[in-house]
């Protein structure tokens, strides 16, 4: 079992150069985060988009949700911006025979303190023992993004109903 790991860029994978929030999307920190791991499950890490979540177009998901249908395996994580991950995993709810799950961080993987390494940790839990169809993992949780919210006061993802 192979797991694809689908980077599109946002908080996850940022690199901020002063105090005035300028920043770029550098290269994904899933691969240095899983190596640091010590996992022992076959991936694969590929950057399909270095973008922040605000910025991101129906064009951006639709190339996401072909880059998924693509994928010879069926387990998938995407690491995406927080903003927009809700609306990106509702494009992808047609999606059949796949295992989808996606996450992402408040903080940067790059920052000390950040949830990016835990994220990505309960993510490629999730995503080998949760039967085929689009998850969200954040804070610990799984959520089915069709009721997921994200409580920008709270700094956390949380069931709307």
């Amino acid at each position: 079992m192979t797991i694809k790991i689908l980077a599109t860029g946002g908080t996850f994978d940022k690199i901020y150069y002063d105090a005035n929030s300028d920043f770029h999307i550098g290269d994904p920190m899933a691969t240095a985060i899983l190596e640091e791991a010590n996992v022992t499950f076959e991936y694969q890490v590929e950057s399909i988009l270095k973008k922040d979540s605000l910025d991101m177009t129906d064009q951006d998901r639709e190339h996401i949700r072909l880059k998924v249908l693509e994928q010879s395996c069926d387990k998938i994580i995407i690491t995406h911006g927080t903003d927009t991950m809700i609306q990106t995993a509702m494009c992808l709810l047609e999606i059949t025979g796949k295992t989808i799950v996606i996450t992402g961080a408040m903080q940067p993987a790059r920052m000390r303190f950040s949830d990016a390494g835990f994220n990505i940790g309960v993510a490629t839990t999730a995503v080998q023992i949760l039967p085929a169809g689009v998850y969200v993992t954040m804070n610990g949780e799984i959520f089915d993004p069709k009721n997921t919210r994200k409580n920008v006061e709270l700094g956390r993802f949380e069931p709307t109903s």
